[in-house]
């Protein structure tokens, strides 16, 4: 669960940081939620989840 409230942040921090540097709108940011709250409602969750479990697990080797 860390991993996961970790990525959010992350996340969270990436899309600020584009919407304030202008390389992405709040409309867009707001849309690429979206599309990512109905992806996670779908079959491919379990394989983007086992994914980003893998390149948590890879970063924090070195």
């Amino acid at each position: 669960m860390a991993v996961s409230i970790s990525t959010v942040m992350l996340m969270g921090i990436v899309v600020v940081f584009l919407i304030r540097g202008g390389h992405i709108r709040p409309g867009s940011a707001v849309a690429c939620v979206l599309f990512g709250f109905t992806l996670a409602s779908t079959g491919m969750a379990p394989t983007i989840n086992s994914g980003l479990l893998s390149i948590a697990r890879v970063v924090s080797s070195f």
